[in-house]
C-alpha cells in the first residue's frame, strides 16, 4: 500500500498563490494515477485535478482550470499541485489520492489517500 503525505497548505490572500505537495511512501509513484481532492466545510469532497503516471495527460475540474496546475515529478515519488489567483471558494481540506484506475475521477476508485492539508484564502 502507497502512502501519501500532503503538506504545503496555509493562509493566503485572495489572488495568491500556493504549491502543495504529496509525497509518497511504501511503494513507487510512478505506477499510479494521482489526483487532487478538497473538502470544504458542510461541502461534500470534490475533485480538482489528475496526473497519470507519464505526467503526459492532466484533467481539471471546471472551477479550477486555468488557475490551477497538477505535475509530478516521479524520481522525487511527489506530485504538486500549483494554486494561482485564489479565491475564498478555494478554502477547504485538500488532499491526494493514488489509484491504478485510468481516467478516473471518483473517489471511491482511489484507494489511498493522504491525510489532507488545510488551505484558507482570506479575502
Amino acid at each position: 500500500q502507497i502512502q501519501l503525505v500532503e503538506s504545503g497548505g496555509g493562509l493566503v490572500q485572495a489572488g495568491g498563490s500556493l504549491r502543495l505537495s504529496c509525497a509518497a511512501s511504501g511503494r513507487t509513484l510512478s505506477s499510479y494515477i494521482v489526483a487532487w481532492f478538497r473538502q470544504a466545510p458542510g461541502k461534500e469532497r470534490e475533485f480538482v485535478a489528475r496526473i497519470t503516471w507519464s505526467g503526459i495527460s492532466t484533467s481539471y475540474s471546471d472551477s479550477v482550470k486555468g488557475r490551477f496546475t497538477i505535475s509530478r515529478d516521479n524520481a522525487k515519488n511527489t506530485v504538486y499541485l500549483q494554486m494561482s489567483g485564489l479565491n475564498a471558494e478555494d478554502t477547504a481540506v485538500y488532499y491526494c489520492a493514488a489509484t491504478l484506475r485510468f481516467g478516473s475521477s471518483k473517489i471511491s476508485d482511489f484507494g489511498s489517500w493522504g491525510q489532507g492539508t488545510q488551505v484558507t484564502v482570506s479575502s
